[in-house]
């Protein structure tokens, strides 16, 4: 019986992807951003807890449905064939009532802010759910993927403003732009795999142009940055938190180059370095 428990909590960290809290902080940093920003570097401890556990919601409830929208083709990627539902750990009505446990629990988080919040909420839900079933689409998943990882920071910001700013969609489009590129780069990892059972991602449809289409993004995502903290009269510490996410930047392109798999993947882990360089820089602002 304790044995049986125990492979089932197992079986749950693994399929929320505890294990591998990557992207948890993606979701988290831009978040932190925006919540701080928007409450001009204070934001109250009740907001802390909402956007923090509802970024850690969401991310296992996108993981549970994005595995169970895989769990026919998982078994035959190299990277994804010993996740539950491909090894039968977990069954598929349990993924969905799993899913459904960490949306209710994000939902009663958000019923403790506006009206305005919670509205904006629903959204949040379709992202997250329809990402998963975008590879069966569109080459273009990852834009889905960007609006999701995005839409707590508008949330964020209707919460503590009561209206959605012009800074707020540059901050959201400088995210989104972030998220293809770092997500291109993981999907560099299951290319091969990708083309074989059919999946779509940009990875595939940038074909020899996928490093040059990344970099471009990259320095899309600095310039939208960049605008955002003109706009705030921003001094140098955030200013000098763009160049460092510059550098990471570089770094990950020299990772690139190669089409490496594993180095791939080991740019696609450094960009959690620059979600939380940036949050350093808008913090240190507000100090």
């Amino acid at each position: 019986m304790l044995s049986e428990l125990t492979k089932k909590l197992t079986a749950i960290k693994q399929i929320t992807r505890m294990d591998k809290p990557i992207g948890t902080y993606l979701l988290l940093w831009p978040t932190y951003w925006a919540l701080w920003i928007a409450s001009d570097g204070w934001p109250s401890l009740h907001m802390l807890l909402v956007f923090s556990l509802g970024v850690f919601f969401m991310r296992s409830a996108g993981c549970i449905i994005n595995d169970y929208a895989d769990r026919k083709i998982d078994g035959a990627v190299k990277r994804t064939q010993n996740r539950p539902l491909v090894t039968g750990a977990l069954s598929s009505s349990e993924a969905l009532q799993l899913f459904a446990s960490f949306i209710l629990l994000a939902f009663a988080l958000v019923l403790t802010l506006s009206n305005y919040t919670i509205a904006l909420s629903f959204v949040a839900v379709l992202l997250a759910a329809s990402y998963p079933f975008m590879k069966r689409i569109t080459h273009f998943p990852q834009v889905v993927l960007g609006a999701a990882f995005s839409w707590g920071m508008i949330m964020a910001f209707a919460q503590e403003q009561g209206q959605i700013p012009v800074v707020a969609w540059l901050l959201f489009s400088a995210n989104v732009l972030w998220t293809i590129a770092y997500d291109t780069m993981y999907a560099m990892v299951d290319r091969d795999d990708d083309l074989r059972i059919g999946v779509k991602s940009t990875a595939i449809i940038f074909g020899d142009s996928d490093k040059r289409i990344v970099l471009f993004l990259q320095l899309m995502t600095l310039a939208l940055l960049f605008t955002v903290g003109d706009m705030l009269a921003f001094g140098w510490p955030y200013q000098l938190s763009l160049i460092i996410a510059a550098g990471f930047f570089c770094y990950q392109q020299m990772l690139i180059a190669g089409r490496d798999r594993d180095r791939c993947f080991k740019a696609f882990l450094n960009n959690h370095y620059v979600g939380l360089v940036i949050f350093v820089g808008v913090t240190v602002e507000y100090l």
